[in-house]
């Protein structure tokens, strides 16, 4: 989206010269229009579309997963009529029935189609969800986060800023043990020891597709130690940093036994989207129906040209590439939505939603920073500025996100 100035009347500047309050509500308007936008900068789509969809052929498409089907029925069909007109006397069928066979394929193409397309739905539902807990997580966190006393302490930011990476961490973990990017155990050890081995180590894993960024590296605690090749998933032992800092709340007196509850439930949920997903990536469409979807489809195109051979003549190889297109388009819709986890057009936008997800934290981390820093500052006379004090003398941290506004002395009689 492109923001531009609001257009202004002509004459506005000579009739009201300086005047303050015209300036000011249209400053107003401009720094509403001209902000650009931010959230979604990734996942949302950036330009519009060049071709009409119906002229697509490639990007998005499943042409080319389709089109060896597609020629191989054709050539059949002309060999079907081939051997009609010039080598036997008819090896026609009757077309009645076609209607009694494509009611049968229909339902199994709707069947396969329906299920991956809820498995696609669920999945995308399953990462919304964990992306909503963090957000829950990271603003009950920064805000509750505090001592009546006084400022926090450096280790207190450096436990609260730890944990809320480990949150946005949590993300990439996800993305990565879907699509089975494996890390290793020695990969973990360069970030423990900071020399930045654990990036090259990462990306010569195992079994899996090597996909690591900085971005991600920065995220990670350190010292952490990744034991994936014993089977536990990263996603899961990351979860037991966030725990641990809930206990550690509590204990400081940062969040009641109530509180602390809805946070470890708020966690609960997190592991259960996580769960949800990996039920989606660890159990494909069992393997009988795929075998049975595929002969059938396969015989209902080979038999379409015994059908039409005696009615259409020639013209039975456009029809039948164009039915065995619809179908194995269908069909081939259906196999790349069963696992949206991937890389595929069709996919859903995990490294986008993600990444997202990371400036979104990220920019509510910096004005956190931004606030207890200015809560914690010292004046000229040596003295800390704690923040405010509420009726009782009790510490309350200043309020996020709002600009300091100066305060205007009215003298009497002016």
């Amino acid at each position: 989206m492109r923001f531009t100035d609001p257009p202004q009347e002509d004459g506005i500047a000579s009739r009201n010269g300086h005047n303050s309050t015209n300036d000011n509500a249209i400053g107003s308007l401009r720094h509403h229009q001209r902000r650009p936008t931010y959230p979604f900068r990734k996942s949302h789509r950036s330009k519009p579309r060049r071709w009409p969809l119906v002229l697509r052929f490639i990007k998005g498409a499943v042409h080319g997963a389709i089109i060896l089907p597609v020629l191989y029925h054709a050539v059949f069909t002309v060999l079907i009529i081939c051997l009609d007109r010039y080598a036997l006397a008819s090896i026609g069928l009757p077309s009645t029935i076609i209607p009694s066979l494509s009611i049968v394929v229909g339902l199994i193409l709707v069947f396969r189609n329906q299920t991956s397309y809820n498995r696609f739905w669920d999945g995308r539902n399953s990462l919304n969800t964990i992306n909503t807990v963090i957000r829950n997580l990271t603003r009950t966190i920064l805000t509750h986060s505090y001592n009546t006393s006084g400022p926090l302490t450096p280790a207190e930011k450096h436990d609260i800023e730890r944990t809320i990476r480990v949150l946005i961490a949590i993300s990439y973990a996800v993305k990565h043990y879907l699509r089975c990017e494996w890390s290793t155990t020695t990969a973990w050890s360069g970030i423990a020891n900071g020399s930045g081995a654990g990036s090259s180590a990462l990306t010569d894993n195992a079994g899996g597709i090597g996909s690591f960024s900085p971005e991600y590296e920065s995220l990670l605690p350190a010292g952490l130690e990744g034991h994936e090749d014993e089977g536990l998933g990263l996603p899961l032992q990351l979860t037991f940093f966030v725990d641990g800092f809930i206990k550690r709340g509590s204990r400081r007196g940062w969040f009641e036994a109530p509180g602390a509850s809805g946070l470890q439930a708020q966690l609960n949920t997190l592991t259960d989207a996580y769960g949800k997903m990996e039920t989606i990536k660890l159990t494909p469409i069992p393997i009988a129906h795929l075998i049975h979807q595929k002969q059938v489809l396969a015989l209902f195109c080979c038999v379409l040209p015994f059908a039409m051979v005696d009615e259409l003549g020639w013209w039975s190889v456009p029809i039948v590439s164009l039915v065995t297109f619809t179908l194995y388009g269908i069909e081939g819709i259906g196999s790349q939505l069963e696992d949206p986890f991937g890389f595929d057009r069709n996919d859903i936008k995990m490294d986008a939603i993600v990444e997202d997800e990371r400036v979104e934290i990220e920019a509510i981390l910096a004005e956190w920073r931004k606030v207890t820093a200015a809560s914690g500052a010292v004046d000229d006379d040596g003295v800390v500025d704690a923040g405010e004090r509420n009726g009782g003398g009790e510490f309350e941290p200043k309020e996020m996100f709002i600009k300091d506004i100066p305060t205007v002395v009215v003298s009497n009689g002016r």
